[in-house]
């Protein structure tokens, strides 16, 4: 019954997603206004037929330019996290060549980035930067990889001094960074419990499209998406300061989330002062 539910699925999927494609391959090319709004509605779709209920809870930041730094648990973030704004990702280099997967990163704008690379890291800050001036809300996985779902890793900075650049020869004296949580609570309207979280999350060496289908197959995912406050950024703000306090903001945000209850902040401080070369 279950792979009966998963085929019906991608029997959905599949010939309205090749009508979409090149619709959103020409709203890219031209810069329509589409490109736009039409990823979110596709995710939102996504989400509907897979069986993904996202609940929010907060808010986005109005003001722009925009980062939005998640911690980043399974390819279902991207699905969850497009279907509730219009947003473009930055990510590894690898995703780039991906069958299929890679086509849908470039058709949402995606800026690629080669971590391991420290020069094309700093190539990539510019063009993230030129993203951000043009309005682009873009979200950067600050943990640099996915984890179990469980936990938070450590977020990297080097990234997030593309807001940085952003700001240089921009009308805005700052940018905005907003963190945000993205937790795998339920499955079928069960609490998930660490020991279940992996079917959710997809992280370490598991292999992208068995997970895939082990999801379709399961279906009734509930996920919640917590947004933090917003961190001002100006040229003379730390960004390892900003790194820590975001990355403590999306650990509270996270265990909150999947303890069902309020739990005690570790009341991160934010430098202002660029201490950090």
């Amino acid at each position: 019954m279950q792979s009966l539910r998963a085929l019906l699925a991608l029997g959905i999927l599949i010939p309205i997603t090749l009508v979409l494609i090149p619709v959103q391959h020409l709203a890219v090319r031209f810069n329509w206004r589409l490109s736009h709004q039409l990823p979110m509605r596709w995710h939102k779709f996504v989400c509907r037929i897979v069986g993904i209920r996202v609940v929010e809870r907060g808010v986005p930041a109005t003001d722009r330019p925009l980062l939005i730094t998640p911690n980043h648990a399974s390819w279902m973030d991207i699905v969850a996290i497009s279907s509730i704004l219009p947003v473009s990702f930055v990510a590894k280099s690898e995703v780039a060549k991906w069958p299929i997967f890679g086509t849908f990163a470039r058709l949402q704008r995606t800026i690629f980035v080669d971590r391991e690379r420290r020069s094309h890291t700093g190539k990539v800050a510019g063009e993230i930067a030129q993203r951000l001036a043009d309005g682009d809300a873009m979200v950067l996985f600050a943990e640099g990889t996915s984890g179990d779902g469980n936990t938070i890793l450590p977020f990297r900075s080097a990234l997030i001094g593309a807001a940085r650049h952003a700001v240089t020869g921009s009308e805005s004296d700052r940018v905005w960074i907003q963190p945000m949580s993205v937790a795998y609570t339920r499955l079928h309207g069960m609490p998930m419990g660490r020991q279940f979280r992996h079917r959710a999350s997809w992280y370490g060496d598991m292999d992208l499209m068995p997970h895939l289908w082990a999801a379709l197959r399961e279906g009734a995912f509930d996920v919640v998406i917590s947004w933090g406050d917003p961190i001002p950024f100006d040229p003379q703000t730390d960004r390892k300061g900003v790194a820590r306090f975001a990355e403590t903001s999306v650990r509270h945000m996270t265990a909150t989330a999947l303890l069902g209850r309020i739990v005690p902040d570790e009341e991160p401080k934010l430098l202002t002062a660029d201490t950090d070369g």
